[in-house]
């Protein structure tokens, strides 16, 4: 799908509010969830919101194929239970319409379940305990082209990439890798923000890290993207998990 700029306001309680505006983009989502409580719960978050939910509705039974209508930009599906189910509607949502973006709401996801379910199709996993705010990011972000996923699954993934890699490598990656990140031409500052990355941290909480905008970050974070050949966060993390030294980057947990 053709990405959409989002338009955002802050208010004078410093809470993200999207501006109501004639020019701003609606974006139809389909929801197909088991429980009527979090069915209710996340159409009360996304009111108000560009996220306009056109079909709300258990994701048993057959009719939840008819989802996947070519108008439908978003599809949310609970996947907390029948993951089977998930890799259907995302395989079928992809034969209607391949540009629509599908999100995974789950209390917990294995690797083994998001390798498999992003293969069918899936761009997006959150957890249902993630405040508003950050599945509303998070919904955005996937609406923007990236790929979202809890920090807990990424570090898995990336101890995953870590076990494959040949012995010798992992003896070399206890080594510091600064001549690596020259080449890359990496200036210091985009070294501790990739360190960051690393850890998925997101941009507000790197910004107040470094006593910077967030829209600094962003510059950074898009430089650094160029700069080492990655497509987005998730892969610039797993990157940064085999070039940098292990103490590389800047923690911001402390």
């Amino acid at each position: 799908m053709t990405a959409q700029t989002l338009t955002l306001v802050q208010n004078d309680q410093n809470r993200t509010d999207y501006a109501h505006s004639s020019f701003a983009p609606t974006i139809p989502v389909a929801l197909l969830c088991d429980s009527l409580l979090l069915r209710s719960g996340l159409q009360h978050i996304l009111r108000n919101t560009p996220f306009a939910i056109s079909e709300a509705t258990s994701a048993k039974g057959p009719k939840r194929l008819h989802y996947c209508a070519a108008n439908t930009a978003l599809v949310i599906i609970d996947a907390s239970q029948n993951t089977g189910r998930v890799l259907e509607v995302a395989r079928q949502a992809r034969e209607r319409s391949p540009e629509t973006r599908i999100v995974a709401l789950a209390d917990q996801f294995d690797r083994s379940f998001v390798q498999t379910a992003h293969g069918a199709g899936v761009n997006g996993f959150c957890l249902v305990d993630s405040s508003p705010a950050v599945l509303i990011k998070s919904l955005e972000l996937v609406m923007l082209g990236e790929s979202v996923l809890p920090s807990e699954v990424l570090r898995s993934i990336m101890d995953g990439v870590a076990e494959r890699r040949d012995p010798l490598l992992q003896d070399k990656s206890a080594e510091p890798r600064q001549p690596d990140l020259k080449a890359y031409k990496l200036s210091t500052r985009e070294a501790q923000i990739l360190g960051c990355l690393k850890e998925g941290s997101p941009n507000k909480v790197i910004a107040r890290h470094f006593d910077v905008t967030e829209a600094t970050v962003k510059v950074h974070v898009k430089a650094i993207l160029r700069k080492i050949g990655a497509a987005n966060r998730t892969q610039a993390a797993m990157w940064a998990s085999q070039h940098l030294p292990q103490r590389g980057g800047a923690s911001v947990n402390g």
